[in-house]
């Protein structure tokens, strides 16, 4: 390893102890609701996630991912006012602790995560989600995360990296109807299928994916303030790892390795993203007052008052949803040998 490289090693390895340190002075900050921990067995699927009024997409999240095989939901509720703490409070598989301090000042949540993931993730595949994202991957329908996690062990991989895919419908955001029960793919069944660009980082040596309709419709002026595409959402997790940005980067960065650099494929998902279901309006609005969810919320003020004005985000060349197996015809996810 040349001088360089073996620097920049050494600065990330106090980088990711640094995190972990910060981590853990937020545990103080958590406060338990429920807590059905003693229940999750050797080699259970985790998910962990931090939520806030998200009560018209968890039904239907907890389902998705139950569906595929995860056995356990660790949950941060941020102060929910509209009943979807309460309701998770009651869901046998979810051990849930909530906090009112700011999501912006926890890393976007990651920092509360790594405190319950440090101490119940240790050993375990950990899916890493917001609740606007849905996991899916190749032959999801019949093969499960206990089949898919026990061949990437198989292949020596410790990672899986996913795209997120911004989905929206045919008309005004507002308009459209949802219930919490609901498929997000139905109500919105439409998705950009190009203008991606993805670079390798070279510090961390992850890809950082940008495009989709976001870039398109509210940063066609300067696309590189897009929202990052590109995450690093399955991990078998070892206490000493941490998050870097939301989950779109990794230390060690060894588990941003999630792309081939041989020639092949290595295996990828999506996280289908049902930001735009109708209360994106009430959301855009609140967030343009409490500025929690961007690093310079100044920079995103343009976005939130587009959003607030109900725009129309289908075009012409919107490709609407079909499965998988369309996804990796255009690109957007790889088997990479998992068949």
């Amino acid at each position: 390893m040349a001088r360089g490289d073996l620097r920049t090693a050494y600065k990330l390895r106090w980088r990711r102890r640094r995190l972990l340190m910060r981590s853990l002075r937020k545990r103080g900050q958590l406060d338990p609701v429920t807590d059905h921990t003693a229940s999750i067995t050797p080699g259970a699927i985790l998910v962990f996630a931090t939520v806030r009024n998200e009560g018209l997409r968890l039904p239907f999240w907890l389902d998705h991912h139950r569906a595929l095989g995860a056995s356990h939901f660790l949950i941060v509720d941020n102060d929910s006012d509209d009943g979807s703490a309460e309701w998770l409070a009651g869901q046998l598989d979810v051990s849930l602790w909530s906090t009112s301090h700011g999501y912006k000042a926890s890393r976007f949540g990651i920092d509360w995560l790594t405190v319950l993931m440090r101490r119940y993730g240790h050993g375990h595949w950990c899916l890493t989600l917001d609740a606007d994202e849905l996991f899916v991957y190749a032959h999801h329908e019949t093969r499960d995360l206990r089949a898919l996690t026990g061949w990437l062990d198989w292949q020596g991989r410790e990672s899986m990296g996913a795209l997120m895919l911004d989905l929206y419908p045919r008309g005004p955001l507002g308009r459209t109807t949802h219930r919490p029960t609901d498929d997000p793919t139905r109500t919105l069944p439409y998705f950009d299928a190009g203008n991606y660009v993805i670079t390798r980082q070279p510090k961390l040596q992850n890809l950082w994916i940008q495009g989709g309709v976001r870039a398109r419709a509210f940063f066609a002026s300067d696309p590189r303030r897009a929202p990052t595409l590109s995450k690093v959402p399955l991990i078998r997790w070892h206490r000493d790892y941490a998050y870097v940005t939301s989950t779109h980067s990794a230390l060690p960065r060894r588990l941003n390795h999630v792309y081939a650099q041989d020639g092949s494929e290595a295996p990828t998902g999506v996280l289908l993203h049902s930001k735009f279901l109708p209360n994106i309006l009430q959301k855009s609005q609140e967030e343009q007052v409490r500025r929690q969810h961007f690093e310079n919320s100044e920079l995103y003020q343009g976005y939130y008052d587009a959003l607030v004005g109900d725009p129309t985000l289908w075009c012409p060349q919107s490709t609407r949803y079909e499965g998988w197996q369309q996804l990796e015809a255009l690109g957007l996810m790889s088997r990479g040998g998992w068949e």
